[in-house]
């Protein structure tokens, strides 16, 4: 039987001011040159791309950064910068409403850690990425039951609300540490480099304590499940 790969070569890239979790849902507009080409073959090859937080730069390149215009400097306004850990992410839908325009729906799947990337001349970016070990299923404690209990009447309600359509869909993982802590960072409103750290983390248990410990500090669980 053939063993997975642990390690991907020449990975593209996609920077995003977001974090993609796995088991996460992701829709993107792209539009951009360096990306439609990219998007278009994966979908076709059915091979996925990587998702990665911006920590300097832009999602989308303006004028300014792509030829240096209103005085610039081309390098400094295009310069982009990223965090080492990002996640896989499997296009499962992908439509072409207008020319120049993909609309794409994506699933987050492994996390993977870069340890070398480069950017091509149309702007892509490349990297050779170690994929990381997917989170062991670990039960919710009894201690931390009512994080899993809320988190299920929040979405419960958000699909009534939304006709079945929530930013959540099953399979539901109820008790699993991981899942729970996951979906519960996507919900909450926490900023891009507390989400980075927390899917930075391989203890899917450490990282539902430390949800927890949002939830309890600012009560936006029933925050959320009020508005839900």
């Amino acid at each position: 039987m053939d063993m997975p790969p642990t390690h991907l070569a020449k990975l593209p890239l996609f920077p995003l001011q977001c974090v993609l979790f796995p088991g996460g849902y992701l829709p993107l507009r792209v539009f951009e040159v360096r990306y439609l080409d990219m998007i278009g073959r994966a979908f076709k090859e059915g091979t996925p791309f990587g998702v990665v937080c911006l920590t300097e730069g832009r999602e989308v390149r303006t004028a300014s950064s792509r030829g240096g215009h209103q005085g610039l400097s081309s390098e400094r306004v295009a310069q982009e910068a990223f965090h080492e850990v990002g996640t896989l992410a499997s296009i499962t839908q992908l439509q072409r409403p207008n020319p120049g325009l993909m609309t794409i729906s994506c699933t987050g799947t492994r996390r993977f850690r870069i340890h070398s990337h480069e950017q091509l001349k149309h702007g892509l970016w490349v990297a050779d990425v170690e994929l990381l070990t997917d989170d062991v299923e670990v039960a919710v404690p009894s201690d931390l039951e009512t994080v899993s209990t809320t988190l299920r009447e929040v979405v419960t309600s958000m699909a009534e609300r939304a006709g079945g359509q929530a930013p959540i869909q099953p399979p539901y993982r109820w008790g699993d540490c991981g899942w729970v802590a996951n979906r519960w960072c996507e919900l909450l409103p926490l900023g891009a480099e507390q989400k980075q750290r927390l899917m930075s983390l391989d203890s899917p248990l450490l990282r539902l304590e430390l949800v927890a410990d949002v939830l309890d500090q600012t009560g936006l669980a029933k925050s959320l499940s009020d508005r839900g």
